[in-house]
């Protein structure tokens, strides 16, 4: 997540969760792990991923703590940007609780494997303990954590079939102070709507309006994400945007564009993408 906003069609992430979530009912809270991973080490970090953090979040997932998680990559590359992201998403607090205390244990668990057949190699970044696999395939001194929520949520009825690798669009927002009230109303008269349209028309999976739950960034306030299940998806989007505003006479488009005009730092605007290479959702057949 990083910095920014929208102005017309603030959107962007991923998950289909459950088949009937509704936006006023579940506000679900999304934990997300920046990593900027080594030239060449891409495999090395997704075994990482897959024999540490998967078989954790898996089980939890069938337990029903966790609602969907994910590895995804970047569309576009930035000089200094992260390369992956592992994110996971939860009901509430405790559900982060279960997830974080399960994977310390896991950690424990391996690292004390690794002790006893003698293939850690303390102090050293060619061992096998987890913290040595992780170092060799990224650089931890840049890690970044997000934890965010959810205020708006909307899924498809249905949830997305196995080995759906969604595409998502996220629009950072910057709102001006006091005016996150204005905003958020402003944008669900004008943008939501269309966005209802697209998930109930299958083009859109799932789509939400969200904040940071801890506030550590200071470059945007809010943002919005959608998931589709391809690119083609997107131009789809962008026409629905385009209808729904021509539709309307050129005294309520100017309309629109002094209300959100009034509640955005305009300039802080920022629009990023990305794809999925691990996707799993609860209720996934």
């Amino acid at each position: 997540m990083r910095n920014k906003l929208l102005l017309c069609l603030m959107v962007g992430l991923m998950l289909g969760i459950t088949a009937t979530a509704q936006d006023t009912k579940m506000q679900p809270l999304t934990f997300w792990y920046e990593y900027t991973v080594n030239p060449g080490k891409d495999a090395q970090f997704l075994e990482v991923v897959k024999s540490v953090g998967a078989p954790v979040r898996d089980k939890l997932l069938a337990d029903g703590v966790i609602l969907a998680w994910g590895v995804q990559v970047p569309l576009l590359r930035e000089p200094g940007g992260h390369t992956h992201e592992i994110w996971f998403t939860v009901a509430d607090w405790s559900g982060i609780q279960k997830v974080t205390a399960a994977m310390a244990a896991q950690i424990a668990k391996l690292d004390e494997e690794a002790a006893k057949t003698g293939s850690a190699k303390k102090g050293t970044s060619g061992g096998t303990t987890v913290i040595a696999r992780m170092m060799e395939a990224a650089d931890v001194s840049k890690t970044r954590d997000y934890l965010t929520r959810d205020l708006i949520f909307v899924t498809g009825k249905t949830n997305p079939p196995a080995g759906t690798l969604p595409f998502v669009r996220y629009n950072f927002a910057k709102v001006k102070p006091g005016k996150g009230s204005d905003f958020r109303k402003t944008w669900e008269k004008y943008n939501k709507p269309v966005l209802d349209k697209l998930v109930s028309d299958g083009v859109i999976m799932a789509y939400g309006f969200a904040v940071e739950e801890l506030r550590t960034e200071g470059s945007f306030t809010h943002y919005v994400w959608y998931a589709t299940n391809d690119l083609a998806s997107m131009d789809k989007i962008r026409a629905a945007y385009t209808a729904d505003r021509d539709h309307r006479s050129q005294e309520e488009q100017d309309v629109i564009s002094a209300e959100f005009a009034k509640v955005l730092d305009l300039d802080a605007s920022r629009s990023e993408m990305s794809h999925a290479i691990i996707f799993k959702v609860s209720g996934m057949k």
